[in-house]
Formats: structure tokens, C-alpha cells, sequence
């Protein structure tokens, strides 16, 4: 039942976005009970995660991206 670190990172990643199963999850923090640097980062992630969402990052539309695309084309 032991992950590796590398999958466990990928868990972890997936689990900050909502998209990890309910197995990925249990094996997830099985893993994070073993391993202190996967536990580290995985506070980390959480840390930032809430960091980005306290800071209400907004991105561009499609149709602004290619408007400012096209105004550096004309620029040159």
C-alpha cells in the first residue's frame, strides 16, 4: 500500500485541486504518516494554495490574450 514519494507529490497536487479519489487520498495520507519531507511539502502546498486563493488571482480572457498578442505583432 506504500507509495512512492514521486506519486505521492502527484496525490498531492491532484488532491489541492479536488480531482483526487477518495483512494488517492487514503493512500496519500498513509504515506504522509511515513514520510516527513512528502508531509513537509504537502503543508506547503496547502499553505499556498490558500495563499492564492486569499489573493483572488484573476487571468486574462482568450480574447485578451490575443489582443495583447496581436498588438506586440503590430508593434514589430
Amino acid at each position: 500500500m506504500m507509495i512512492s514519494c514521486e506519486k505521492a507529490a502527484k496525490i498531492c497536487d491532484k488532491a489541492q485541486y479536488k480531482e483526487a479519489s477518495i483512494w488517492e487520498k487514503i493512500k496519500l495520507k498513509f504515506h504522509l504518516l511515513m514520510c516527513n519531507t512528502c508531509a513537509k511539502h504537502s503543508l506547503k502546498n496547502k499553505k499556498l494554495t490558500s495563499l492564492c486563493n486569499q489573493a483572488k488571482l484573476v487571468v486574462l480572457s482568450e480574447e485578451d490574450k490575443k489582443k495583447m498578442k496581436d498588438s506586440c505583432v503590430k508593434a514589430k
